[in-house]
């Protein structure tokens, strides 16, 4: 029986503010409050919520039927907070359904996995935790960002502990096999992984309403229909986009919200159910090892990262950032951190990219790629001597590092120390007051023990001789 897998990508810009070479070492703040605030509020309003709205009105039309999944970066997440929570409440709402699930994924929605192991882990970790703080479950299927993945990649997500990830089902890595299957890490068997169908999806997020496209126009029975008369043995359709393509990339105006209701209704007329990523990763078994040493993605034709990370300048950036990446994680401060998510965001290398798209490019306040790379580099070079303040910067990292853990096992020790004083202080407060307690009682025994004093007769007085 074929099933349907959708998934749906929620992550927000956050835009860095005009920062000028002088503005190094007098001003820490970067970023645009006031065009932040402007984006997610309009984007909330034309996309996320209509568009919520609606998959809860399929949830309640279908009940266990439909199923849904859902990734959030954790900057995207701090936006909504801030800006527009009544998203978070909407998920929340859908959460109690039991038909949505949440996905890990970078907490900064940025290119940790190609730079640094440990950080990577670090980032995953965090949005998992914030995922579960607000959903009440820790996911078991990770997603990279922009789906993000390699053989190492898949490696290091199986040594987390994950079930499965999400992936992008480029023709150049599948060849003559089909998308429509589970495949598993090549490195680490039982990471299973799910693949994108590149048509199937961007069809919806990108094409739907290019009246110059020969499906145009698209309807619900027609697009159920191409999936049903897939093969018998293809059983797993992975629909992936973002959800702002609802509303956003593609305008409610052309009735995106309701061909996206009539699916469940058209895919049950032919037996076509929903299943969410970690049910498919449960129920069935992968058909072979997917190799892919080579890193893809789900952006530009090429599926890679050569987006971020194709030119000169980029990479400069890239290179830069994480070669403090070591030092941030030993230093463990709370601005900092909140900066080094920001700035690891995968935007920000994307507005320097030189190559042409398929997929439209907003670059906000920078007027070219250089400019991006300019501003960008000003924020990080005052960025870098925050973080390097913190420590004299003739101590390399692996020296630091050592301190550090001599301090932490130090600390470690007191504290030990300290509880075992505490323990010992409580122990001897029990025995004393136990010694209190028997010697109050064998008092007590004494006293009722001894015996009553006899009163002793009174001896007649003599009586003084008669004279």
């Amino acid at each position: 029986m074929k099933t349907i897998c959708l998934y749906f990508e929620i992550h927000q810009i956050i835009h860095l503010k005009r920062y000028r070479f002088f503005d190094i070492g007098t001003d820490h703040y970067y970023y645009d409050d006031y065009e932040n605030e402007r984006s997610i509020t309009d984007i909330a309003e034309r996309s996320y919520m209509p568009a919520l709205a609606a998959l809860e009105q399929m949830i309640k039309e279908h009940g266990k039927y439909f199923k849904v999944a859902f990734s959030l970066s954790g900057v995207g997440m701090e936006q909504l907070e801030m800006h527009a929570p009544q998203v978070l409440e909407k998920l929340q709402a859908l959460n109690e359904t039991g038909c949505v699930e949440f996905l890990a994924e970078p907490y900064s929605h940025g290119l940790s996995s190609l730079a640094n192991a440990e950080i990577f882990a670090m980032d995953v970790k965090k949005q998992a935790n914030k995922i579960e703080e607000y959903f009440g479950k820790k996911p078991t299927i990770l997603r990279n960002s922009s789906l993000i993945y390699t053989d190492d990649i898949g490696n290091q997500a199986a040594a987390l502990g994950f079930k499965g990830m999400l992936t992008e089902g480029a023709k150049h890595v599948l060849g003559w096999k089909s998308p429509h299957y589970v495949y598993n890490c090549a490195l680490a068997p039982s990471l299973k992984l799910l693949l994108r169908d590149v048509e199937l999806s961007d069809d919806i997020s990108l094409r739907f309403n290019n009246s110059e496209w020969d499906g145009y126009p698209l309807f619900a029975d027609t697009y159920i229909n191409r999936i049903a008369n897939f093969p018998e043995e293809e059983q797993v359709i992975n629909i992936f986009m973002e959800l702002s393509a609802l509303g956003i990339a593609q305008p409610l105006s052309s009735n995106i919200l309701e061909f996206l209701k009539a699916l469940p209704a058209c895919a049950k007329a032919k037996g076509i159910t929903f299943s969410t990523p970690s049910e498919i990763c449960a129920k069935l078994k992968s058909v072979g090892n997917l190799d892919v040493p080579d890193t893809l993605s789900w952006v530009d034709e090429e599926r890679d990262v050569s987006c971020w990370l194709g030119n000169c300048m980029q990479r400069e950036a890239f290179e830069k950032l994480y070669s403090v990446a070591d030092r941030l994680r030993i230093a463990n401060d709370p601005r900092l951190n909140q900066d080094w998510d920001y700035l690891q965001a995968s935007n920000n290398f994307r507005f320097m990219t030189t190559k042409p798209s398929n997929v439209g490019l907003d670059r906000g306040i920078y007027s070219s790629p250089f400019d991006a790379f300019t501003n960008y580099m000003n924020i990080l070079g005052d960025f870098m001597n925050r973080v390097n303040s913190l420590y004299p910067e003739e101590i390399d990292n692996d020296e630091l590092n050592a301190l550090l853990t001599t301090i932490k096992n130090q600390g470690d020790e007191i504290e030990m120390k300290d509880k075992e004083i505490s323990r010992l202080q409580a122990k001897v407060e029990k025995m004393q007051a136990l010694e209190n307690k028997l010697k109050a009682q064998i008092d007590a025994g004494k006293e009722k023990k001894a015996p009553a004093k006899k009163s002793e007769p009174k001896k007649a007085a003599k009586k003084a001789p008669a004279k």
